[in-house]
């Protein structure tokens, strides 16, 4: 092997533990830091410290803890599938990752159009983002989307990008919004605050109630398996027969498909409250407006330019 392929594959490993360690570490840290229950135990994310602030403490969890791994494992992906580009492909990670490039751009180029091309980077991250946080619950640990916080803070992001681009066409423009028509004021201004509270509350409460679900599936078969076995002797009653496939099942449901079709629903959603709140004719007659005025302008100053030097020259 020579020594460049040798480094090659040195660095794919090291991108390849870049990925894994911070999920090993998450799972780590639950089973160090887990409380001994026993029954059906629900519980939100765990505090692991307090920061003291002027005004409230932060308190820093177990979602923030985990939604930062989750965030260095795909940015390690992303240096992994990004390793050896080449003109014309040689790896097979080459290609997942321009098919994944031209998904995001058709996807984006359809819901958004060519003006907005640009958010292709933000709308593949987002995906990324929420599905891996909410599939965290597959490695048995606390998914970052069941707390209402992250998801509340993808929201207001989003929320501000909606105002900026309402705020292209001007501020008389966007107030105007409000008054279309005058008598339903009171609800468009209800309507634009609701937007980032749905689109939070839609996504935490579908990751949150498939995490419920499961749980209760789970604790309801093991009193079924005891029940089923009570005749048997207690170290045959106690095991939990029923368990096993059952709840396999259903996570295929409420932790893999639930959790990407969440992502793409706060994507899609992202992509046409974006794009719908730029009106993107009316932007491009206030620019055509302003260009002329500025022309007329110069013009105007070009003319008394030329009038002051011939009053010069006489």
């Amino acid at each position: 092997m020579s020594k460049k392929s040798r480094g090659f594959v040195a660095v794919d490993i090291l991108y390849i533990l870049g990925m894994i360690l911070p999920i090993l570490a998450v799972i780590v840290l639950k089973i160090l830091t887990t409380p001994p229950s026993e029954g059906v135990s629900i519980t939100g994310a765990l505090i692991y410290f307090t920061i003291p602030m002027p005004i409230q403490d932060l308190p820093i969890t177990e979602a923030q803890v985990n939604s930062a791994a989750v965030i260095i494992s795909i940015f390690f992906l992303c240096l992994y599938m990004t390793h050896g580009l080449k003109e014309i492909p040689e790896l097979k990670r080459q290609h997942i990752a321009e098919m994944i490039v031209e998904k995001a751009e058709a996807m984006i180029k359809d819901n958004m159009g060519d003006y907005f091309m640009g958010f292709t980077p933000f709308i593949a991250a987002m995906l990324a983002l929420s599905a891996f946080s909410s599939l965290m619950s597959l490695f048995g640990v606390f998914p970052p989307t069941s707390d209402l916080n992250i998801v509340a803070g993808w929201a207001i992001l989003v929320f501000a990008l909606i105002t900026y681009y309402k705020f292209k066409c001007g501020p008389i423009n966007y107030a105007k919004s409000f008054a279309d028509p005058p008598l339903l004021a009171p609800l468009n201004v209800i309507s634009e605050i609701a937007t980032p509270v749905s689109m939070a509350l839609r996504h935490y409460g579908n990751i949150m109630s498939g995490t419920v679900i499961g749980v209760l599936v789970a604790t309801a078969l093991q009193g079924l398996s005891h029940m089923a076995l009570s005749w048997a002797p207690e170290f045959i009653a106690n095991i939990p027969f029923l368990r096993v496939g059952i709840p396999a099942v259903l996570s295929i449901y409420f932790d893999v498909f639930s959790s990407i079709l969440q992502a793409y629903i706060f994507a899609m959603l992202t992509m046409l409250y974006v794009s719908g709140a730029f009106n993107i004719d009316l932007y491009e007659k206030i620019r055509e407006k302003k260009r002329l005025a500025k022309e007329g302008k110069t013009e105007k100053k070009s003319k008394k330019d030329k009038n002051k030097e011939i009053l010069e020259e006489k």
